[in-house]
C-alpha cells in the first residue's frame, strides 16, 4: 500500500476575475456558502491521519470550516510572484506585456522578481514526497488552486507548461497516490469517495 494525499482546493476569496497574484484575501460571501453546500460531502476527509493547508486565509478557513483543523504548510504557499504580487494578470499584462509573454512562455523565467513556474512545480512536489506517513496513511490538503495545479504537474510528471492547462476549481478534491517519486492520480467516482456504512 501506499500514501493517499487528497488536495481540496480552497473555496472562492473573491470573483474569478478580480483574482490577484499571491492573493490572501479571506472566503467571500460566495465561498462561505460554497463551504456550505459542500462540508456533507467534504466532511469524511477529516477522518486523514494528517491535516495539512495552505497558509494562506482562505485555505486555513476552508480547512477549518470543513472540520479539519489543518496545520499550515508554508511549502504550500503560492507561487512568489515578486513585484506582481497583489496585481491581477491583466493589470501585469498593461505594465509589462513582454515580461508577462516570457513568464508564461519559459518555466524556468523569473520577470517578476520572484519564483520560476519551475522552482514552482518543484517545491510543491518537494512537500508531498516528504510526507510522513505508514502506507495506507491518508492525507488530506487544503490548498489554492495555484498549488493544486502544480502539485499535479509534478505527479504526472509533465511538462511545466501544461500547468496553464489545469483548471482546480473551488471546493474540488482531487487525489494522489503513492510515495516519494512515485505518485500517480487518482480519479474516483463520488460513490468511491465516501465511506462505507455497515
Amino acid at each position: 500500500m501506499s500514501l493517499r494525499v487528497t488536495f481540496v482546493a480552497a473555496a472562492r476569496g473573491c470573483p474569478p476575475l478580480a483574482e490577484r497574484f499571491e492573493d490572501d484575501r479571506p472566503l467571500d460571501q460566495a465561498g462561505w456558502a460554497e463551504v456550505e453546500r459542500a462540508v456533507g460531502d467534504l466532511l469524511p476527509l477529516a477522518a486523514a491521519e494528517l491535516r495539512y493547508c495552505s497558509p494562506t486565509l482562505r485555505s486555513r478557513a476552508t480547512g477549518d470550516a470543513l472540520g479539519y483543523a489543518p496545520l499550515a504548510q508554508l511549502a504550500l504557499r503560492e507561487c512568489d510572484m515578486g513585484r506582481w504580487r497583489g496585481l491581477t494578470m491583466g493589470e501585469a499584462m498593461a505594465r509589462e506585456p513582454d515580461l508577462v509573454d516570457a513568464w508564461l512562455t519559459d518555466p524556468r523565467a523569473t520577470p517578476h522578481g520572484g519564483e520560476s513556474l519551475h522552482a514552482f512545480i518543484s517545491r510543491v512536489g518537494g512537500w508531498l514526497d516528504t510526507r510522513p506517513g505508514e502506507n495506507g496513511c491518508r492525507i488530506v490538503a487544503v490548498a489554492e488552486p495555484s498549488v493544486i495545479r502544480a502539485a499535479l504537474v509534478y505527479v504526472l510528471n509533465a511538462p511545466p507548461q501544461a500547468y496553464w492547462n489545469i483548471d482546480v476549481r473551488p471546493l474540488s478534491t482531487t487525489a494522489v497516490t503513492g510515495r516519494s517519486g512515485r505518485w500517480n492520480l487518482r480519479l474516483d467516482s463520488p460513490a468511491a469517495q465516501q465511506p462505507l456504512r455497515v
